[in-house]
């Protein structure tokens, strides 16, 4: 309340005053009884009570005000806090998604990949949400901050809406360069591990071969043989070196593997380049070897005898045949990797087609035997003494029996292992099928659901109130549908577990469908929070239904795109529809700016309804202005250019007061007195209009 003795300062004491004070007559109880007749004249007088309801308006009108500024205040400050916890756990997350040290095995591999699920299905979905609301929160303040006239807030430097986009795009492009690495390691891994056991398979069927092969060609027995024996030994080495030609192959199969190895970084790969490079060098070795040992033949031989034609024919049939045995062996024990029904039906087609070669193949091998037990009885009823063993070559019918019976061994344990892997592949083809059925309903309902919500923020069909009621009730429709995104999420997993890389049954991924599922949840917040945001523009403003649906249909007219948003030059088409002088002039541009300064201060480029329904309801609206507030002021400083703390305490609330003293800054007037406050600084400030 105002002290009714500042308030009639003109009224003095007066002579009886003046006498008590020297010492002259009346007591203070005369003094006492004269300020009781003055109360109850000023108690009577009209132009005092009209000085005490200004006051208690003025009173009234300023807590109004620090109420809305503390309250916008808060939301600033609850603001501030979320986006930092925000950016701070994308900060913290993103350089564990850029990580990128490869594990040595597929099993390493495999427990990051389930880390990463776990965090795409435990960790990110509650900050996908924090983030929903911190932008309603955003949103809800800046709608706030213009119906009470106050400037738009500009979050501190780094924690804009912005900013906090760039960095969740920056988080899931790290997502999706992470889930695409630990794919392709794994595929890395695997394909390392296959052809790290290939090479094993090739090097030590190489060393098998080779093994002896050296010192038999540095065996210098030609020098004490006879000439049927030198014959003997050209014919075998001839056989030798047809052996060692049909293996070259082999060696740069192993070479190429062991380069390839080296290409795709494998952690052995020193163990297999020495491994290889002794088998090169040994190669080589027995190249030289070879060629030195023809020359030595050759010099040494004489008038050739005649050549015992089935053994020459039996080692040149027999070489070729172990040769195409070993080659069997090799190839039905050979691993395989396959990814889909075409590929392991291939694998089988190919298998039945070496099967139906084995008849010929048993025909060419007893024709081989036949060949060496026509020689025997041929020495036989000769009387020719044989060495025991064929002179061209080394490979016996022992061996060629024996190598004949691992093929018949080989091939069925090869039917029932590709058997397996074709159940595994339709097994594969079953889960494909089953995500693919699902994707393709949960796909399209989102994308429709989008559509739809995007129709019903544009339509203008019903009250605010109803499109609001529409819309939630499409939240709780979308809300009841999660079920089927987690049976896909399900269906997912088993197929990542499977190890599938690809479905030709769908082209919706398990990314795409998150991705759109976030968007849909994010979009039916906000449309929701536009129209909330709306209707408390409405109400603050005194809009009927009809200047809505009008706001709405000229909105919609220039929203060519339907975007939702008017760009710069949409917005000034309405504008000069609208009677505005802003034609492409210099006056024109520069009030066009000013214009846009006020619907988009945060210069997004895009003017959205909902600063549209401001900016068209700025001059209908009764807000406060900083100079209502600063006369508001003055009343309670009893017109003076400064206020005292005494007087905020006694005309306002404990804690509304306390907020002034707190950030009034001392008056500078010439008419200061001790612990006067600026009040007029200070209400600008409020506004926007100077620094608090």
């Amino acid at each position: 309340m105002v002290d009714y003795h500042a308030a009639n300062q003109s009224y003095q004491y007066g002579p009886t005053s003046a006498g008590n004070g020297a010492g002259g007559g009346g007591s203070m109880g005369d003094y006492m009884a004269q300020e009781d007749d003055w109360d109850r004249d000023l108690l009577l007088d009209p132009a005092w009570e009209k000085q005490q309801r200004k006051a208690e308006t003025a009173a009234n009108r300023i807590c109004k005000v620090l109420a809305v500024n503390q309250e916008n205040e808060h939301l600033m400050e609850d603001y501030e806090k979320l986006a930092s916890d925000l950016l701070e756990w994308i900060r913290r997350t993103i350089p564990w998604l850029e990580d990128r040290v490869p594990q040595k095995t597929i099993q390493e591999m495999q427990q990051k990949l389930e880390d990463f699920r776990d965090y795409r299905r435990v960790h990110k979905p509650p900050k996908v949400q924090e983030k929903c609301q911190l932008e309603i929160n955003f949103n809800t303040l800046q709608t706030k901050l213009r119906l009470s006239n106050r400037p738009a807030f500009m979050p501190s430097e780094g924690k804009m809406v912005s900013d906090i986009n760039n960095g969740w795009q920056h988080l899931e492009q790290a997502e999706k360069g992470y889930e695409e690495w630990l794919l392709n390691e794994i595929r890395r891994l695997e394909r390392l591990d296959h052809l790290a056991e290939k090479f094993r398979q090739k090097a030590s069927i190489h060393e098998a071969w080779t093994d002896g092969k050296e010192a038999m060609l540095k065996h210098r027995d030609y020098e004490t043989a006879t000439l049927s024996d030198i014959k003997a030994l050209i014919r075998k080495h001839e056989a030798f070196e047809s052996d060692l030609a049909a293996h070259q192959d082999r060696v740069e199969q192993i070479a190429a593997i062991a380069q390839e190895l080296n290409e795709l970084d494998y952690y052995d790969s020193h163990n297999v380049n020495t491994r290889c490079q002794k088998i090169c060098d040994q190669w080589d070795a027995l190249g030289s070897l070879t060629h030195g040992r023809r020359e030595a033949l050759e010099k040494t031989e004489k008038q050739l005898e005649a050549i015992d034609q089935l053994h020459l024919e039996y080692a040149k049939r027999a070489a070729p045949f172990n040769n195409w045995m070993e080659s069997a062996m090799e190839d039905l024990q050979d691993m395989f990797i396959v990814h889909t029904i075409e590929e392991i039906e291939g694998l089988i087609s190919a298998h039945d087609q070496f099967k139906s070669t084995l008849p010929d193949a048993d025909r060419e091998r007893e024709a081989i035997l036949a060949i060496h037990k026509e020689a025997q009885r041929i020495a036989e009823s000769n009387h020719i003494k044989l060495s025991g063993s064929n002179p061209y070559t080394t490979v016996t019918p022992q061996i060629i029996n024996s190598k004949w019976e691992k093929v018949q061994q080989l091939v069925p344990k090869r039917d029932h292992a590709l058997l397996e892997e074709q159940s595994k592949q339709q097994s594969n083809e079953h889960l494909r099928r089953q995500f693919a059925s699902q994707a393709n309903v949960v796909g399209p309902w989102i994308q429709t659901k989008m559509e739809e919500i995007g129709r019903i923020s544009i339509e203008m069909n019903g009250t605010l109130e109803d499109q609001l009621s529409h819309l939630k009730q499409y939240e709780r429709s979308i809300v009841d549908y999660k079920p089927n995104l987690d049976l896909l999420e399900q269906q997912h997993q088993l197929i990542q577990e499977a190890l599938i890389f690809d479905n030709k049954h769908t082209n919706y991924t398990m990314e795409h469908i998150r991705v759109g599922w976030e968007q849909l949840l994010t979009t039916i917040a906000r449309t929701i929070n536009e129209v909330e945001n709306q209707i408390l523009t409405r109400d603050a403003k005194g809009i009927s239904q009809e200047q809505m649906q009008e706001f709405r249909a000229s909105f919609n007219h220039f929203d060519k795109d339907h975007g939702g948003a008017l760009g710069p030059e949409e917005f000034k088409a309405c504008l000069i529809s609208l009677g505005y002088d802003v034609e492409n002039d210099r006056q024109g541009d520069a009030e066009f700016n000013r214009i846009m300064s006020l619907v988009d201060p945060n210069h997004s480029g895009l003017v959205t309804f909902q600063a549209f329904i401001d900016f068209m309801s700025r001059e209908t609206t009764d807000t406060d202005t900083a100079d209502q507030v600063i006369a508001s002021f003055k009343v309670l400083a009893g017109d003076k250019n400064f206020i005292t703390a005494e007087e905020l305490r006694r005309e306002l609330p404990p804690d509304q007061a306390e907020y002034c003293i707190a950030r009034m800054a001392p008056y500078q007037g010439p008419d200061a007195v001790p612990g006067a406050l600026d009040y007029k600084s200070f209400s600008t400030a409020l506004y926007g209009e100077s620094d608090l």
